[in-house]
């Protein structure tokens, strides 16, 4: 049996056979469905590492499937869809998407695409209490668990999408020091990101509206034009 397993959400059997075709190419045990509440049922019950998500199915929008993902999973997610505006890419990466395809896609690219995510596996995104590591506290009351992938703010868990849980762990482990974006890149994604200025922008836009809305301060300076940093206050 394989070690990962890939959920295909899409309307489309055509497009749907061959989301399979190419995830069993790298060894994944599939399963595909065509409607959201499937798609939701399915994860719930089968608990994929890969979602593929249509984002135009008939019984839901692909951005609410995903939202609701991100209550209860941190598999990632990659987004197979016909929509190619910069805001629903935009939107699409803010509500927890890793990557985001456009139809007509390229089976190579989402072959590639998908082993990339496959190889940097991350431990549970979801608020919970601290298992073996030590949370690192920082001034202002925000705690961070890097190895558990949780975070409060003053008491208070964060709700983060995983990707902003790993970029706000690795900016707080140099706190009031700039990170560029290439650096970000290379310790969130791994270094296997493409457009990678674009995903860090949106991740960071996403991770410092939710800390300010919690705050009501900004907690990530932008230095340069190039990099961020955590603003700790002190």
């Amino acid at each position: 049996m394989s070690e990962h397993r890939a959920l295909v959400v899409d309307d489309d059997p055509d497009i749907r056979d061959l989301l399979v075709l190419v995830l069993e190419g790298l060894g994944l045990e599939v399963q595909a469905v065509g409607t959201g509440a499937a798609a939701i049922s399915t994860a719930r019950s089968w608990a994929p590492d890969l979602v593929t998500l249509d984002l135009t199915l008939p019984d839901a929008d692909g951005t609410d499937v995903c939202r609701e993902l991100r209550t209860f999973t941190d598999a990632y997610v990659v987004m197979v869809t016909g929509r190619d505006t910069e805001v629903e890419r935009l939107v699409g990466l803010e509500v927890g998407a890793d990557e985001y395809l456009v139809k007509p896609f390229s089976p190579r690219e989402l072959k590639a695409r998908a082993a990339a995510l496959l190889r940097r596996p991350r431990v549970g995104s979801l608020p919970q209490p601290p298992a073996r590591s030590v949370p690192q506290q920082l001034p202002g009351g925000l705690v961070v668990s890097r190895d558990q992938k949780w975070a409060t703010l003053e008491g208070a868990p964060l709700p983060l999408t995983p990707p902003e849980l790993d970029l706000l762990a690795t900016l707080a482990s140099r706190p009031d020091e700039p990170w560029s974006r290439e650096e970000l890149a290379a310790e969130v994604w791994s270094g296997e990101l493409i457009e990678s200025d674009f995903v860090v922008d949106v991740q960071v836009a996403g991770l410092r509206r939710k800390l300010r809305n919690a705050s009501g301060r900004d907690w990530i300076r932008t230095v340069d034009g190039s990099s961020y940093l955590l603003d700790t206050g002190v």
